[in-house]
């Protein structure tokens, strides 16, 4: 891709409406652009890091089994007042009426819908347990949408949900899904701590949210440091396994404002690991039984009786991640946005001294631009007529991770590159290709 056919629109300052930074970033390059309150359209830029997002989140529910269906953003009232969430659910649910007089919905969550699927498909208990997830766009009618995409009215969401027969297998399908949140957290380089929380609309009575600290972030959060040393990296997909990494993370006090009990953070957390701050919500998962199932008679057939069916559901929200991450990882000191090689809109960016009357330099980086593409290295190369401190300087600030200068300082078939804000080094263009394949290999 050469820069000067790209549609990344960079504005010179940040922007006076933008509040925080990861509002700030994704307009000032060009990531995004705002249509009306809270909804947003997504430039090339914004795009493709949304992309790169989605697919980690799809590996990731791929890998502990679960199926990948895709349901409508807009819903009909009837499975909703079934399931007596219609008018409880609050202004936030934009009511529409079709031509037909029918009330329909947008979608603010699936619970109802993939309820009704689940119940005219599957009658025995022996097709379970199913996992079912989608990646789609949601709207709630917030009423004060801020912060660009971290509180907006239209947003890409992951849902999952599980039907289990037992509250036991139910509980087993709850803990696949907390282990895949924390690989797929581990694998955008968030840390991410699993905090009780608030069932909400939602419904339920066992909830977890993964928040990531963040100045910036909505929720205040309560916990413990040593919270931070937990692993999953051994957790095996079984029940004792799994059952047994959730309770080391529950070992720890760690929850949201509205779960805080003050006497019992004081008298469980010594004062030298209490943490106090804020973070962002970027995962929760619900368990909720038959608080779906049974008023939408959804159930199964077990030793000649009718089984209702345990039920959870498991939401991360991909748009809201790559705000998260930006607020997580960027330098606001030097202008350096670190997205993980993983997610980056590019992963490498060619940057040679252009000289009208010398095409040299433009035709040696179309040669390292063929050589690393064939290489499945996503490459863009500038050739704007601009300074090399300015091209640095926008690179850094777009967050592509590893830079290649050709000029007068290349020597040979040697380049001068480097890691987005360290120290530029001489390398060959074949070790330039190693150290990127083995950067992406870690992530």
């Amino acid at each position: 891709m050469l820069f000067s056919k790209s549609f990344i629109p960079i504005l010179k300052n940040n922007p006076s409406e933008a509040v925080i930074k990861s509002h700030q970033l994704m307009l000032r390059v060009g990531m995004i652009k705002q249509s009306s309150a809270g909804i947003y359209s997504w430039l090339p830029l914004g795009f493709k890091v949304l992309k790169k997002i989605e697919q980690i989140v799809r590996e990731e529910q791929n890998r502990i089994g679960v199926q990948e269906i895709l349901m409508p953003t807009i819903q009909s009232s009837e499975i909703w007042k079934e399931s007596g969430r219609y008018e409880d659910y609050g202004e936030e649910m934009l009511r529409i009426k079709d031509r037909q007089n029918r009330e329909m919905l947008y979608g603010p969550t699936n619970e109802e819908l993939i309820t009704d699927i689940f119940r005219t498909s599957i009658k025995s208990y022996k097709s379970l347990p199913q996992l079912l997830y989608h990646i789609q766009w949601k709207f709630r009618d917030e009423l004060r949408p801020r912060f660009g995409i971290m509180r907006c009215r239209e947003f890409f969401m992951k849902d999952a949900y599980s039907f289990d027969l037992l509250d036991d297998d139910a509980k087993f399908s709850y803990n696949k899904f907390f282990l895949s949140y924390l690989r797929t957290f581990k694998r955008l380089e968030l840390s991410a701590i699993p905090m009780a929380a608030d069932t909400g609309p939602i419904g339920g009575n066992l909830s977890h949210e993964f928040i990531i600290l963040a100045k910036t972030g909505e929720s205040k959060i309560y916990t413990d440091k040593r919270i931070f040393e937990v692993s999953s990296e051994k957790t095996q997909i079984d029940k004792k396994s799994l059952n047994d990494l959730r309770e080391k993370y529950e070992k720890y006090y760690a929850v949201t404002d509205e779960k805080l009990n003050k006497n019992e953070f004081e008298s469980n957390v010594p004062e030298e690991f209490r943490l106090s701050t804020k973070g962002i919500e970027v995962g929760h998962i619900f368990y909720f039984g038959d608080k779906y199932s049974k008023p939408m008679n959804a159930s199964v057939d077990h030793q000649g009786k009718k089984e209702f069916v345990k039920m959870g559901s498991y939401g991360v929200g991909v748009s809201r991640l790559v705000g998260a991450i930006i607020e997580a990882k960027y330098d606001d000191k030097n202008e350096i946005m670190n997205w993980p090689i993983s997610v980056s809109p590019y992963e490498c960016a060619i940057i040679p001294l252009v000289n009208k009357n010398d095409n040299s330099n433009l035709e040696k980086a179309f040669n390292i631009y063929r050589y690393l593409s064939d290489k499945n290295i996503d490459v863009i190369v500038d050739d704007t007529e601009e300074n090399f401190s300015s091209k640095i300087k926008k690179f850094n600030l777009i967050g592509i991770p590893f830079q290649i200068m050709i000029g007068k300082k290349s020597e040979g078939d040697l380049y001068e590159f480097n890691e987005a804000g360290k120290k530029i080094k001489n390398f060959s263009i074949e070790d330039i290709a190693k150290i990127i394949i083995n950067k992406k290999k870690i992530n």
